[in-house]
């Protein structure tokens, strides 16, 4: 019985790079001993054990056999007599198939290292072709490691992938979670290069794939290209920290662009409420989860007014606020304000530039609060006024409040 620790752990070591979770592989022995030395079974499809006291993950080398379509069609062989090498071999990527002995030496049969060092992504072997959550897998790497390149035999084995089919049994689970870490990386933008290379993103979401070649107005977006923009958007929100909700929000703000005549090009009214009629069969498809969902539908439609906002009046600014249910949910209010943000400062030549709509907002948005709405409702009822005047009344506090705050215009 020999362990060795492999995969993202090794990897990361040899990058320099903070370390995330260890997985260990254990050789030449069977589920029955790894009970007998205590140690807890989790794995329902393949022998995976939780270590008695540090918890973490010990797997018995595997191999893998192609037995159906999609991620869950395989079968798995764990035996004592299965070697590292082999299941090493059964990995994604060289990058991903190192190990360390117990004795903190590098055991690299595929080339790993030398991947590292070049700063490619590589297939292991023709295996990655059976496994189609590996082509979201590598993208995510591609944003993760934003300086490596893909290999072309690599790339050229997941366009046949594409090919065959194979991205089209993905499930809507696994293709959320894959795009939500690969959201979370460094570079988001990578992800969906590498996956619009591969023509896995026409399939997976045909929705932002149709955005490259849209033309937007050069006045407001020097770079043109709507799918250019896209990317420097998400790579704006990871650059200012934006949550997942924003991220995604970001991913999913100018969807409508796609859906725009050719014959009003290079405008795009009414994008705002396409963008949002898309999201929405977007959330369905994939099973976004509804925080980020929501955030992303309010950015979609309201993006534009948010823009917009230093040239509103009191009274639109505060329908301004109940659309965006600011007024209840400030924290998330906050996320509205950060992914259009990134929405301006996305663009070519305007990165640096400030965005004081943001400020702007949050100081209406503080006068707004400011109104006492309890004590307003209390002395509304003890005239006899009831429901909706009692809004009504609210209302026109809130706007007068606002308007106390604006400054003077001409």
């Amino acid at each position: 019985m020999k362990t060795y620790l492999v995969g993202g752990a090794v990897r990361d070591r040899l990058l320099g790079r903070a370390q995330g979770d260890r997985d260990w592989v254990v050789v030449g022995t069977t589920p029955e001993a790894m009970l007998a030395a205590g140690f807890r079974p989790v794995g329902k499809d393949f022998p995976v054990f939780l270590h008695p006291h540090s918890g973490e993950e010990h797997a018995l080398a595997r191999t893998e056999r192609k037995s159906g379509r999609g991620y869950h069609g395989f079968e798995c062989h764990a035996s004592p007599d299965v070697t590292l090498e082999e299941d090493l071999l059964r990995r994604d990527l060289t990058i991903n198939a190192m190990a360390e002995g117990e004795q903190g030496e590098l055991i690299d049969p595929w080339g790993g290292q030398r991947d590292l060092a070049a700063r490619v992504l590589r297939h292991v072997s023709p295996a990655f072709a059976e496994d189609p959550v590996r082509i979201l897998r590598l993208a995510r790497f591609a944003a993760r490691l934003p300086d490596f390149t893909v290999a072309p035999e690599t790339l050229a084995l997941m366009r046949g992938m594409v090919t065959d089919g194979e991205v089209d049994h993905l499930v809507a689970e696994r293709v959320w979670q894959e795009l939500a870490r690969g959201l979370m990386e460094e570079r988001p933008s990578r992800m969906f290069e590498v996956l619009r290379e591969c023509g896995a993103l026409a399939r997976l979401l045909p929705e932002v794939d149709r955005l490259w070649g849209v033309p937007q107005r050069a006045d407001y977006h020097p770079e043109v290209d709507t799918g250019v923009h896209l990317m420097m958007v998400l790579d704006m929100s990871a650059r200012l920290q934006g949550s997942l909700g924003v991220r995604y929000a970001c991913l999913g703000h100018d969807l409508g662009k796609g859906t725009t005549p050719a014959d009003v090009l290079p405008r795009h009214l009414g994008h705002e409420g396409r963008s949002v009629k898309l999201l929405q069969q977007v959330g369905q498809r994939l099973r976004v989860p509804n925080e980020c969902r929501e955030l992303a539908e309010v950015v979609a439609r309201e993006h534009g007014n948010i823009h917009r906002c230093e040239d509103l009046g009191a009274a639109a600014l505060l329908r301004l606020l109940e659309r965006c249910d600011a007024i209840r949910k400030p924290a998330r209010f906050e996320e509205v304000l950060l992914a259009c943000e990134c929405d301006a400062r996305g663009r070519l030549g305007w990165t640096e530039k400030p965005y004081p709509q943001a400020d702007h907002l949050r100081r209406v948005l503080d006068a707004a609060l400011s109104v006492d709405t309890a004590e307003l409702a209390s002395t509304a009822m003890a005239t006899g006024k009831q429901g909706k005047d009692i809004g009504l009344e609210i209302q026109r506090a809130r706007a007068e409040a606002i308007a106390a705050r604006l400054p003077p215009s001409g």
